[in-house]
């Protein structure tokens, strides 16, 4: 990925180049050497760069936290596989304004893995290819490792036409690798992802800088190590292993002169391991046995480590080192040594490792770089390093970034060990745990290599040169097996065979699962459908009761009212015929007074009266007595008879 470099970078950069300025000058641009150095390789250029990023935009290849964000990562893209993955993208040069059904399978499939929205496959931007889709496009080239461009060319295309399923296998085998690679990391640690040929140094969980690597080549794969940094060698020696020295550096001192072969190499030649040093042109080389001489080359010049080598503990004997041809980080597929690993801006991995102790800084390692001089500095607070066989790791957004399997790996359970050249097996087994019986002079000699090229041309019976394959004998042990390409053709469609079953499990599983899930559901909406008509029937139920219960209350307090009224009337019949008898009552009393005031009582009269009440012979009665009782009248019918 293309991102602006600050202007740290410059600086550092600046630095670099002063450390190089001597490297250029023994193989020049117009030399035939540099020329044949240049054409080597994979003729492909690098999509990367060597850069300080330090503004936490791009994500680790490793976290404390990958093996938790990958396995996420791993149930999304199953639900992607379940659910049918993605279509696939025709061919054909696509590109911002670009338009029709290409373009929308495209923003289609973007769409699915995350790299794209929804609003990018509806309506007017279906068929579209749009800004979004061009950044989205850039995005997906950078986590695939190739060009950025926002163009659909062909790596992009294959890149894109790789099955859901297929980035499904290899997320799996990626999980239990990113889980122990993530262990004991501290807050500072390098990492040296090998498929996908870069280094991250990391501080406090920011990408601080990005440097090109040069990697084990298929023959010669670099090792997993899970270790801190322990030593930096500036200018370091480099010891020629007896296969190269009888190969390349005799055959040239026989020919030209021994004297002027070493210095032209800038090499000395001892009497053994930590023997004196000798006159070469004192021995007649063509009679003796290389075994008894030490060659070795002098910091600076073409010398194998050139500026630096940085060590830590493996039991595989790798490391990291400076290269005298620089311009290979510039190629594509940069699988080139023999196990260990190249570094491209070395001077800025050093000062990040250092961080200044001893007061060595980007000045004095630029200084070290010119004078040749020869130090070795123990790394206090050394930084964890990993170096690691990621072919998938979580990127930012939500998405995954994947590099191919070059050492054929994924699906072997591979996660750490010295991985067994393409092709070869062991005990059925694609890799070992321990270290193979291989001598040091393997690694020393792909080393070599840096100033095997610059001197003398190839042919079949010399070192590799960086990017080629021998065509045989370049084993790491003598095994039987497959030629490479048929066994890479099998595990190729073994691999595809076992993520399909896997996929079909899954899909299986997943359908069972569903069917489960919808029968549960459904279970769950009948008796939800069962109890709110239940609980309906009793509302209706109640209400009913209540509105029953309401008309018999209403009623009874209707009927209460009506005799409460009835007695009330009587109440007040009663009161009126009461009132009316007090009246009739109240006025004979008054009746009888006037009378008793009117007639004196018989008392009275009794007294009043004379003694003699006889009529007199006028029939009338003496005055003051009493007039004699009215006869009672016959009954009607008597007076009825009487008259007749």
């Amino acid at each position: 990925m293309a991102y602006p470099a600050p202007a740290l970078a410059e600086q550092e950069n600046s630095i670099f180049s002063q450390m190089k300025r001597k490297k250029d000058d023994v193989a020049s641009p117009g030399s035939n050497a540099a020329n044949a150095a240049k054409n080597a390789g994979s003729g492909v250029a690098s999509t990367t760069e060597s850069r300080i990023v330090n503004d936490g935009s791009i994500a680790p290849f490793i976290t404390p936290d990958s093996a938790a964000s990958m396995q996420a990562m791993a149930d999304k893209y199953a639900r992607i596989v379940a659910d049918g993955g993605w279509p696939q993208v025709n061919r054909g040069k696509l590109k911002k304004g670009s338009k029709g059904k290409p373009v929308a399978a495209l923003n289609q499939r973007l769409f699915i893995e995350g790299y794209l929205q929804a609003e990018a496959t509806q309506g007017e931007f279906a068929e579209l290819f749009t800004s979004a889709t061009e950044d989205a496009v850039k995005r997906f080239q950078g986590n695939h490792g190739l060009k950025v461009s926002g163009v659909i060319d062909a790596p992009t295309q294959a890149a894109l036409n790789v099955s859901a399923a297929a980035r499904f296998a290899t997320i799996q085998a990626n999980l239990p690798r990113l889980a122990e690679y993530s262990k004991g990391l501290g807050s500072r640690y390098a990492v040296v992802n090998v498929p996908a040929q870069q280094i991250e140094t990391v501080s406090d969980g920011k990408v601080y800088s990005i440097h090109n690597a040069i990697v084990g080549r298929p023959s010669r794969p670099t090792p997993v190590a899970m270790t801190p940094l322990t030593v930096i060698r500036f200018n370091p020696y480099w010891n020629a292993p007896a296969s190269i020295v009888e190969k390349d550096i005799l055959p040239r001192m026989m020919s030209k002169g021994p004297s002027k072969i070493m210095a032209e190499m800038n090499m000395k030649v001892f009497e053994g391991v930590g023997g004196p040093e000798i006159d070469p042109d004192s021995v007649n080389w063509r009679k003796v046995r290389v075994d008894d001489y030490h060659f070795r080359q002098e910091p600076g010049g073409t010398n194998a480590m050139a500026t630096a080598k940085i060590e830590f503990t493996s039991p595989f004997g790798i490391y990291l080192h400076d290269t005298p041809e620089p311009h290979l980080f510039k190629t594509g597929n940069r699988f080139y040594s023999s196990g260990c690993v190249r570094v491209d801006q070395v001077a800025v991995f050093i000062d990040w490792v250092l961080r200044g102790q001893d007061g060595i800084d980007p000045a004095r390692i630029a200084a070290l770089a010119e004078s040749k001089e020869r130090l070795d500095v123990e790394i206090a607070d050394a930084p964890e390093l990993r170096v690691a066989y990621l072919t998938a790791w979580p990127a930012n957004g939500g998405v995954v970034a994947f590099r191919g399997d070059v050492y054929d790996l994924d699906g072997t359970g591979f996660v750490t060990g010295q991985p067994l050249p393409v092709g070869e097996k062991l005990d059925g087994k694609r890799y070992v745990l321990k270290p193979l019986p291989r001598l040091q002079e393997d690694i020393d000699t792909d080393d070599g290599l840096g100033f095997a090229s610059l001197f003398r041309r190839n042919d079949k019976n010399d070192v590799l040169m960086p990017g080629q394959m021998r065509k045989g004998g370049d084993s790491l042990m003598d095994v039987s097996g497959l030629k490479a390409k048929q066994e890479a053709e099998l595990k190729r469609k073994q691999k595809e065979a076992e993520a399909k079953k896997k996929a079909e499990e899954l899909a299986a599983r997943k359908k069972k699962a569903d069917e489960l899930a919808a029968k549960k559901k459904a279970d769950q909406l009948a008796a939800k459908k069962k109890k709110e008509e239940a609980a309906a029937a009793k509302k209706k139920a109640d209400e009913k009761a209540k509105l029953a219960a309401k008309k018999k209350a209403d009623e009874k307090a209707k009927a209460a009212a009506a005799k409460k009224k009835a007695d009330e009337k009587a109440k007040l019949a009663a009161k009126k015929k009461a009132d009316d008898k007090a009246k009739v009552a109240a006025k004979k009393p008054a009746t009888a007074t006037a009378q008793a005031q009117k007639k004196p009582s018989a008392t009275a009269t009794a007294k009043k009266a004379p003694a003699d009440c006889k009529p007199g012979k006028d029939g009338k009665l003496p005055a003051g007595c009493p007039a004699p009782a009215a006869a009672k009248k016959p009954p009607a019918t008597a007076k009825t008879a009487a008259a007749n």
